[in-house]
């Protein structure tokens, strides 16, 4: 199971790669391999402005449904289009082809309490 340093991470399990005021969010490593093989990926907020934690769609594996749940506040700006015919793209590369939304970030302070790598390893029980 891979844990990426320079990512920070939610206990929700969700990713959070920050580009200027630019961040990149999906599933971590960990959760694609809880849920198994993912079928479907609805995202219900997009140019919407969501407080941090809100709901902004779900993940639809083979046995259950999970919500995202956005890991700062801020407006969604794009889409993940290639997860519509290919939601597999999350388990085979969730950090890279598998990511799901991107967001401009309102409140950048809110970054300072998503925890790191080490944080996120312990949170899953490395």
């Amino acid at each position: 199971m891979e844990i990426k340093p320079e990512l920070k991470y939610t206990k929700d399990h969700e990713w959070i790669k920050v580009e200027g005021n630019v961040a990149t969010i999906g599933i971590t490593d960990y959760a694609q391999g809880e849920l198994g093989d993912i079928v479907y990926v609805e995202i219900e907020a997009l140019d919407e402005e969501l407080q941090k934690e809100e709901i902004f769609g779900s993940v639809e594996a083979v046995k259950t449904v999970s919500d995202l749940f956005i890991p700062v506040s801020g407006k969604i700006t794009h889409v993940n289009d290639s997860l519509e015919d290919n939601p597999e793209l999350i388990n085979e590369d969730p950090y890279d082809k598998g990511w799901i939304i991107k967001m401009e970030i309102q409140t950048p302070s809110e970054l300072d309490e998503l925890l790191d790598a080490d944080s996120y390893q312990e949170l899953i029980g490395g």
